[in-house]
């Protein structure tokens, strides 16, 4: 029975044609439904590293207003924060950008991801809370000024 099996697997040379185009077809399906979800998962970190860092310039902009208290209603660049010390990096957002302290609020963010960014993230008079709370919104909006 051994010399017999022995025989048999001697006479296995490889794959036959129908055994390789099942394989390849199994991994068709499986790249068909892979890369949509990578794509979309790289898509939602962009998103979640645009809002952490306009939460960055939020609390530069907090300790901006916080050692110059006479400064509400004004708005201050995100240029600035980085020139006077609050801000290393304003990350993957342009540098126009703007936080503004309004009275009873807090502090207010508008601006967007540069143009290599994509998708594009908006924020306009955002707050802390708003960024938090909007999900994989990307566009981020209070309506308060």
């Amino acid at each position: 029975m051994k010399n017999f099996l022995q025989k048999k697997l001697k006479n296995e040379k490889g794959l036959t044609l129908v055994e390789l185009l099942a394989v390849i077809v199994i991994l068709g399906i499986i790249a068909a439904i892979a890369i949509p979800a990578i794509g979309n998962i790289i898509d939602n970190s962009r998103v979640k590293a645009a809002k952490a860092d306009a939460q960055n310039i939020i609390s530069a902009g907090n300790m901006y207003f916080t050692e110059n208290p006479d400064e509400v209603d004004v708005e201050v660049e995100i240029s600035k924060l980085k020139s006077e010390g609050f801000l290393e990096s304003e990350g993957s957002l342009t540098n126009t950008g703007k936080v503004k302290k309004v009275k009873d609020t807090g502090v207010h963010f508008t601006g967007t991801t540069n143009e290599k960014i994509k998708p594009k993230v908006t924020f306009t008079n955002a707050t802390s809370k708003d960024i938090t709370d909007s999900g994989k919104k990307t566009e981020v909006t209070n309506a308060t000024p």
